[in-house]
């Protein structure tokens, strides 16, 4: 299977036990690819695509909703510069996944654009770096509710406003329609699936009764 080298880190290599202890007779094979795929190579037989699902000739299965929020080491919620709410962004450093574009448009859905400096801030080419970042105190991260839900639950990174922002993208499995029911492809998609099923209800937590804002 080929998947964003940051989602094989955070999310499915932890995982990975569950799907050889129900299926041992079957020996997966990763492979992390940087660039944004819209089609299957040769040798894949299933893969993560992050985007809206439309990629023409292919099963697709949505895995996650994707929600943006910002996360940071619990270290930075005490002291001199305590955040308390979206305001106190001015006062740290903002961690940027590839781009400043998420940030723009978390600060500009809240009207801080004049408060908020988002031109600020190490920009690092991988969410899985971003978020590395982040659990030592070295800023502010504005990252998807699936690849920051391992450092929540243990306690590394919190949630420090219940502002989100709604992406319109999400991840989704991906595999040849005529293969989606056949043998290991049918295996692994089922454990898959069933995988972010038991976990979306714990990542609903997300949108609650919270403010949310949507990227446009």
């Amino acid at each position: 299977m080929s998947l964003s080298p940051s989602f094989a880190i955070q999310w499915l290599v932890p995982r990975l036990s569950g799907f050889n202890q129900a299926y041992p007779g079957i020996d997966v094979r990763i492979q992390a690819v940087d660039r944004e795929e819209d089609k299957l190579a040769d040798d894949v037989d299933v893969a993560i695509f992050y985007g809206k699902g439309n990629w023409p000739g292919l099963r697709t299965d949505r895995l996650y909703a994707e929600y943006l929020m910002p996360v940071c080491s619990p270290s930075l919620l005490t002291g001199d510069r305590q955040l308390k709410n979206p305001e106190d962004l001015a006062k740290h450093t903002l961690l940027h996944d590839s781009s400043r574009r998420d940030w723009q448009a978390y600060v500009k859905q809240l009207e801080l654009q004049n408060v908020v400096n988002v031109q600020q801030g190490p920009i690092f080419s991988h969410s899985a770096m971003v978020i590395q970042a982040a659990v030592h105190g070295q800023g502010i991260a504005l990252t998807n509710n699936v690849m920051a839900k391992n450092e929540i639950d243990a306690g590394r990174l919190v949630c420090p406003f219940s502002e989100v922002l709604v992406s319109k993208n999400a991840f989704y499995l991906v595999c040849q329609e005529n293969q989606a029911d056949l043998g290991k492809i049918a295996a692994f998609r089922q454990w898959i699936l069933g995988q972010a099923a038991s976990e979306q209800e714990k990542l609903g937590f997300i949108t609650g009764d919270q403010d949310v804002a949507l990227i446009q």
